[in-house]
């Protein structure tokens, strides 16, 4: 009892794996979504098991017969046309159904047509949403719309009849210089790729007959597109500032529009206080200030400056001479 979801070829029927081989041979039952388009891979590698007919229009009718035939004991089998079930691909109702009843799903790795796309896009691929198929009608519009502020790598399927439509909507709301790589025919031989801003690929597949499937890859806005899409260079716009930089005592006069000229700067609180500073922060300068003479002089410790009477100048230079004499003796 075990349900398994089989990878086939989205192109060269060699992409097949040796495993999918293996399971699809040793299941029970093949549930394929077009029978006469899986009967080509089963030819192809030779596996007889039977198959039986489960796609979107079905499968809410087929899905309690199939989960009681698993309950039963059988190995079933589920392929698409091409790629990975449930991938835009009928296979979500019945994987759901069967956990919710207790049956082992096991999904093989394999063929995908949007991993190959995105990673060849060039585009940014660390961080992406798939999209799938965008609604034909009803809702397209509001979802196209909701795709301009979206900062990771966008992977839309599309129609090659829908795909200049399609290019011209995103044109008109994410801007005509957004990157984006449409690839189609993936794996086969006229396999393409078209890079590039918007307003170029579209005018390329405009002019040209568009066949196979189809996969966009759209990367995603950020800080830079808004002002470039207004003609400004990055040079006139405000960046935020970042809020882990340590804050700074130029940060706010800068962030008023003020210069550091005018400004009174806090000082230090760890630098040595000296006898400079309490002149200095009364506003006057150094020369009209009295200063202290060094307590090792021999004469007394007296400003020369604080004592304009000649007598007492005199006296001090005989004081000094005698320090002077005792130092010879």
């Amino acid at each position: 009892m075990k349900l398994f979801l089989v990878p086939t070829p989205v192109g060269n029927l060699g992409d097949m794996t040796y495993r999918a081989v293996e399971v699809l041979k040793g299941a029970d039952l093949i549930l394929a979504e077009d029978t006469r388009t899986s009967r080509v891979v089963m030819q192809h590698y030779g596996i007889t098991t039977p198959m039986q007919s489960y796609h979107i229009h079905n499968e809410h009718q087929t899905l309690h017969n199939i989960i009681d035939r698993l309950l039963g004991g059988m190995t079933i089998a589920l392929v698409t046309d091409a790629g990975t079930p449930g991938i835009s691909d009928p296979g979500f109702l019945l994987i759901r159904e069967a956990v919710k009843n207790d049956i082992p799903v096991e999904t093989l790795p394999g063929a995908t047509a949007f991993v190959p796309a995105l990673v060849d896009s060039g585009i940014p691929c660390d961080r992406f949403v798939f999209l799938g198929f965008l609604p034909h009608k009803k809702g397209r519009q509001t979802a196209i719309r909701q795709l301009e502020h979206e900062t990771r790598t966008m992977v839309i399927y599309e129609s090659p009849f829908r795909l200049v439509k399609l290019l011209e909507e995103l044109r008109d709301v994410v801007g005509e210089e957004r990157e984006v790589s449409v690839s189609r025919e993936i794996s086969k031989l006229h396999a393409e790729t078209v890079r590039g801003p918007l307003h170029q690929v579209h005018q390329h597949f405009a002019n040209c007959d568009v066949k196979g499937e189809i996969v966009v890859v759209l990367a995603g806005t950020n800080v830079f597109d808004k002002p470039r899409a207004e003609g400004k260079s990055l040079s006139d716009c405000t960046m935020p500032r970042r809020e882990n930089v340590t804050s700074n005592v130029f940060d706010k006069p800068r962030a008023e529009g003020k210069s550091l000229s005018d400004c009174t700067m806090p000082r230090r609180e760890n630098v040595t206080s000296n006898v400079f500073d309490k002149p200095r922060a009364e506003g006057k300068s150094l020369n009209g200030c009295t200063n202290l003479r060094r307590e090792n002089v021999c004469c007394e410790k007296t400003n020369v400056f604080d004592m304009p009477n000649p007598d007492k100048l005199a006296c001090m230079v005989r004081r000094e001479n005698d320090c002077c004499e005792e130092t010879n003796d």
